[in-house]
């Protein structure tokens, strides 16, 4: 296999989720990384997103609403999903390796990890929500 050559833009874009913690989107990154370098292209930021997901620097999650998300924190964590205003967060709890070992009890292969996202109103929402019902 070659080696994967270097590249200016790609850095960038591995370096901007390392850095956030808000899992952004494709179309978010390229608005970032474009700050930078003003002529990369939506496309080059989709095939570096992508690049970088399949080598495991980053994490892609797919979302309910179509829009895949990226995460420069790629140890085991879960996510939450708010349904109402489609953000995403890291939820702060420790990761339950023993949901591997149930789910292998009924499965003959081999489960090395699991991804887990939950779903619901976050906070923001929530607090929305009771200001809309108390007028």
């Amino acid at each position: 296999m070659t080696a994967l050559k270097y590249s200016r833009q790609r850095e960038s874009i591995k370096n901007f989720l390392m850095h956030t913690s808000s899992h952004p989107t494709a179309d978010m990154v390229y608005l970032h990384v474009k700050e930078t370098f003003p002529n990369i292209s939506l496309g080059t930021v989709y095939r570096n997103l992508n690049l970088l997901a399949d080598m495991g620097e980053i994490i892609k999650i797919t979302t309910p609403d179509g829009a895949d998300r990226f995460d420069g924190r790629t140890t085991p964590h879960y996510h939450f999903f708010c349904n109402e205003c489609g953000c995403m967060m890291d939820l702060d709890m420790a990761p339950l390796s023993q949901i591997n070992e149930v789910a292998g009890q009924n499965f003959e292969g081999e489960i090395d990890s699991h991804t887990v996202t939950f779903y619901g109103k976050c906070v923001s929402c929530l607090h929305h929500d009771t200001k809309a019902t108390a007028v």
